[in-house]
């Protein structure tokens, strides 16, 4: 073998460890940036927290609340109350409502965020639905409680000094119909 056929074959080597490298990392990229927002509040994904807060600031906040769904979901979706006025570190309870208007049983899945984005990390929730999947029969219409609060370390951070408002927004995309599987167009 030929100076010019090893150079070539270790070339052709190279690449293809490179090619296998960029499709291992395209694989991975979308868990790894998932844990990342979830760790961090990045994009303005909230915090799962097991319990409250026991520290209660003087500082108020309001938070709106935004319901929506995809264009493939059938059901309706909204938010009972606009907007609940609190002070950071209070446990407040938010209301949700789904229903489902056609004849089979849909599961949906909801996405979540907070804006402004930079509050995602101060954002908490102990309880939410959007942590399991909803299964809705035909004509069925359910209540769907977040139990959340706003972390008190908010106040430390002086980025966020000037926000007196954070906006909870969801998404629910559809999971399955009745015994269709149904990708989704966005994953967890």
């Amino acid at each position: 073998m030929s100076d010019t056929s090893k150079k070539n074959s270790r070339m052709a080597l190279v690449f293809a460890g490179v090619a296998f490298g960029m499709v291992g990392m395209a694989y991975a990229a979308v868990p790894l940036y998932n844990l990342f927002c979830k760790v961090t509040g990045y994009g303005g994904t909230t915090q799962q927290v097991d319990v409250g807060s026991d520290i209660v600031l003087k500082r108020e906040m309001k938070v709106r609340f935004n319901a929506s769904v995809h264009r493939d979901m059938p059901w309706d979706f909204k938010p009972v109350q606009i907007s609940q006025k609190m002070h950071v570190g209070e446990q407040k309870l938010a209301h949700f409502e789904a229903y489902n208007p056609t004849n089979k049983t849909i599961v949906g899945t909801a996405t979540y965020n907070v804006t402004p984005h930079k509050a995602g990390e101060y954002f908490a929730k102990i309880e939410c639905f959007c942590f399991t999947e909803q299964e809705l029969k035909p004509g069925e219409r359910i209540d769907m409680p977040v139990v959340y609060f706003i972390d008190p370390l908010i106040d430390e951070d002086p980025n966020l000094d000037e926000v007196s408002e954070v906006t909870l927004s969801y998404t629910f995309f559809v999971k399955e119909v009745e015994d269709e599987k149904v990708e989704s167009s966005v994953g967890r």
